[in-house]
């Protein structure tokens, strides 16, 4: 292998080994709500499948080493993860998870082995298996699409965090010198690609990393109704600040003269906010001293 190559290649491994451990956090946050609700297995998935590609495609070419160990240490991880996310998933979303697993990456995979084995020729099977990885690579690198574009409409970098960005466009680089230098085109030509979309991200974090966040329309819908009843909750807070020094016992006397039943009348409260239309005039004192307050409810509903 060139020296060169190997360089390149040992730098992309270490690199991708830190891109490996990228979604530690996410599964810590699953950890502490002991809930996969809300999180997508799609990604672990397909980088799974990605990684069994690469390590099949790397046993039909030579001087591929470095290609096979950081692979199996994405198989490794990856598999963690699912494991992970399927022991946390709601039952719905855990036989989600096993039924595209067993499509994907057993079925899937074993068809394209044997496809591979059986109907091509030996002299060309790398070069077939090899292509099928580069275009599965390309669909990889085309995922981060809809990030960059949430980032633009929304002005706010709140969803594409700097390190993984950073570390995704390195390893690019990296994979890519490695794959040229060893005049592996299938290597080299998706993360071209990759390194485009890298540097795109990158430039977008540095214009709008300064930004506040902008809300989205149903955000801002959800804001201006809270700013509604702002004014009303605080009218409410003081009115039982006023009353929190006191305890009221609030007496319902009838207007009816006959033998009356008064249904959920008659109540106890530590706060209440009290309708001044209802409340009879009683001298200060009078309220200091028995910390008593007779209310007439004209409009209360009685049974006879």
């Amino acid at each position: 292998m060139n020296q060169l190559a190997f360089v390149f290649g040992l730098l992309g491994n270490i690199i991708s080994f830190m891109v490996f451990l990228a979604p530690i956090p996410t599964f810590y946050k699953i950890y502490k709500k002991r809930s996969s609700e809300g999180f997508q297995c799609v990604p672990y998935l397909v980088g799974l499948f990605s990684a069994m590609m690469w390590i099949h495609y790397a046993f039909l070419k030579t001087d591929t080493t470095l290609l096979i160990t950081i692979n199996s240490f994405g198989c490794f991880i990856m598999s963690l993860y699912l494991g992970f996310y399927i022991f946390f998933a709601p039952k719905a979303d855990r036989v989600k998870t096993v039924k595209l697993l067993l499509m994907l990456n057993v079925v899937g995979l074993g068809v394209i082995i044997l496809l591979t084995h059986f109907w091509v020729k030996t002299s060309h099977r790398a070069s077939v298996v090899g292509w099928i990885c580069l275009v599965f690579s390309l669909c990889v690198f085309i995922a981060p699409l809809c990030v960059v574009g949430k980032v633009m409409r929304t002005k706010s970098v709140e969803f594409m965090p700097f390190l993984p960005s950073l570390f995704l466009t390195i390893s690019a680089v990296m994979w890519f010198f490695y794959g040229l230098l060893l005049k592996d085109y299938n290597i080299a030509i998706p993360n071209v690609l990759g390194f485009g979309f890298g540097v795109v991200q990158m430039v977008l974090y540095f214009m709008y990393r300064k930004n506040k966040k902008v809300l989205e329309p149903s955000d801002i819908e959800i804001q201006a109704f809270d700013e509604q009843k702002l004014p009303e909750l605080q009218e409410q807070i003081l009115d039982v600040l006023k009353l929190s020094n006191t305890t009221i016992a609030v007496e319902i006397i009838p207007v009816v003269p006959l033998p009356i039943i008064i249904e959920n009348c008659s109540i106890e409260v530590e706060m209440v906010k009290l309708d001044p239309n209802c409340v009879d005039e009683v001298p200060e004192k009078h309220v200091a001293g028995n910390k008593n307050i007779h209310v007439n409810l004209p409009n209360a509903q009685v049974v006879a």
